[in-house]
């Protein structure tokens, strides 16, 4: 939860406070409606991050903080998608290394959402 609320608030910060700079570096005319969406798009991965931030140290899997893991499945499967359709059709390193961020980010709140929190107890048998 830590490595994902980091990531999400640096990509936060980054389009609410750099958005023409991102436009740039991706050779796209800024305009005031891109602009717009960027950092609005800016503000919903920061407040996913807050939200992730306050969760990390919280029992997580399972039925344990649901709303939490789904969330993040929902938002890392479906960016993994686009974007691994997009890194194929493209040399960008950019896109290749954000499809393996987000497909990594993906198969682990898979996982966090179909295992128990909890480590297996051993039950013993006293005679």
């Amino acid at each position: 939860m830590t490595a994902r609320a980091v990531s999400m608030a640096v990509a936060g910060v980054s389009l609410l406070f750099l958005p023409q700079e991102i436009q740039a570096y991706f050779h796209t005319a800024p305009t005031a409606t891109l602009t717009l969406v960027l950092q609005l798009m800016g503000a919903l991965y920061f407040a996913a991050a807050a939200t992730n931030w306050m969760a990390k140290g919280s029992l997580i899997g399972g039925i344990y903080n649901r709303p939490i893991v789904v969330g993040n499945l929902a938002h890392f499967f479906s960016g993994a998608a686009i974007l691994v359709k997009v890194a194929s059709s493209t040399t960008s390193v950019a896109i290749l290394c954000l499809s393996i961020l987000y497909l990594i980010f993906a198969l682990c709140f898979a996982h966090l959402l179909f295992r128990h929190p909890l480590p297996q107890q051993k039950q013993t048998v006293t005679l």
